[in-house]
């Protein structure tokens, strides 16, 4: 029962209980109009609660951020039964917050719709939701739970590269020599137990000395043409409100550059820094390419380490990668160590360098960033500099032509 409803009851009661005190004959038809509605509505709503299935639909297959969103809302009984004429759904959406809509009847169903305007880039989970059946004077509601019900997906809005500012970097120092130096060949995949007629070569003696018998390695092609892009997600490195702040200008141009190289048919792969530190590999594009937008869409900043102790956990993975592609918004001088040594090594790596000042407000970068930025160039790696509100399709095309002096 409602507050209205507990109120109409009573003031029935009390209306009642004044008229015999009083004797005042004209108050119990009032008093006991007021009981008997606050009964009726508790009765109905019993009657009209039914088990509710809940269905939802959005009007695109793959949202993108940016975009208002429709969402169907259905709302399916359970047997056969008379249904209210609307119910009231409370619909909470992870962080975009809850939708508190009216569903009416139609037919012998209960339909609606809302919109999610200007989504931002995210994995929203749909759970909590609950329906309330009311009495038309509100004196009664019965509220029902619904199960979670799926997630809504919010991709990032990604810019399409026919060039890359890394590869007129790579021109610019030799790049036809590039092939020559990409390493390719076989990885030691597992072991297993030596067969007849193998070579020996094929032993792998420490597993053989461990376990008494012949075990021989089991290779697995391992081709090291491949790019891995980093995305620096360690927490307290952002500025700006989402949609628009760093760190989603981070992912878009993460997820552009990955998408540049998948479409040319190259292996990829996308390291994210965050706490999961999640890695998605993208060798077919039509099998791995949705899961690349997935761990885009749902790569939070919430990482605890910074980037370049990443780059030495992930030595295995940097290492089998050709081309280091960077994006980050600090240029800490353990970082710009790390990437000399790194090209150094004769990998290639490239580095956009996301300004914070401007996402947030602030006129002034960070102090020893133009120096940092001076120095990766002087090593012969690539920068592309983003600031708040730039063309990405004009700076990461475009190479960043400056003259280190000194």
């Amino acid at each position: 029962m409602t507050g209205r409803g507990r109120a109409a009851l009573a003031l029935g009661l009390g209306t009642y209980l004044a008229a015999w005190a009083f004797g005042a004959h004209a108050l119990y038809t009032p008093a006991v109009g007021l009981v008997f509605a606050a009964g009726v509505g508790l009765v109905w709503t019993r009657l009209l609660s039914r088990p509710l299935h809940l269905h939802r639909s959005i009007d695109r297959e793959q949202p993108v951020e940016g975009d208002d969103i429709v969402v169907d809302v259905e709302l399916e009984p359970e047997g056969s039964g008379v249904l209210p004429s609307s119910v009231l759904l409370h619909d909470p959406i992870g962080g975009l917050g809850a939708r508190d809509v009216t569903v009416p009847r139609e037919g012998n169903r209960l339909q609606t719709a809302y919109r999610i305007e200007r989504a931002p880039r995210g994995r929203y989970l749909f759970s909590g939701a609950e329906v309330s059946i009311e009495d038309p004077f509100g004196l009664s509601r019965v509220q029902q739970p619904l199960p979670d019900t799926g997630a809504l997906v919010v991709y990032p809005r990604l810019t399409k590269l026919e060039t890359l500012f890394s590869e007129r970097g790579l021109r610019a120092h030799g790049g036809g020599r590039m092939l020559l130096r990409r390493p390719a060949g076989f990885e030691l995949h597992s072991v297993r137990e030596y067969q007849d007629g193998e070579s020996l070569r094929r032993v792998h003696w420490p597993s053989t000395a461990r376990r008494r018998q012949l075990m021989v390695k089991e290779l697995e092609d391992a081709p090291r043409d491949e790019v891995l892009i980093v995305l620096d997600a360690q927490a307290g490195l952002a500025a700006g409100a989402r949609p628009d702040s760093s760190f989603d200008a981070q992912v878009r141009i993460a997820g552009s550059i990955l998408w540049t190289h998948a479409r040319r048919g190259r292996h990829g792969r996308l390291l994210v820094t965050s706490t999961a530190g999640e890695t998605v590999a993208v060798r077919a594009y039509e099998q791995d390419w949705p899961r690349a937008m997935e761990a885009l869409a749902a790569a939070e900043q919430d990482g605890r380490r910074p980037l370049e102790a990443f780059l030495g956990d992930a030595a295995a993975d940097a290492a089998r990668a050709s081309d280091l592609a960077i994006v980050t918004p600090a240029l800490r001088p353990a970082l710009v160590e790390t990437l000399i040594a790194r090209a150094l090594s004769r990998q290639y790596v490239s580095v956009v360098y996301v300004d914070l000042p401007g996402f947030d407000g602030r006129e002034r970068r960070a102090v020893g960033v133009d120096a940092a930025v001076l120095r990766l160039e002087a090593a012969g790696i690539p920068m592309a500099v983003v600031h708040r509100g730039d063309d990405l399709r004009a700076v990461l095309a475009a190479a960043t032509e400056r003259v280190a002096l000194g």
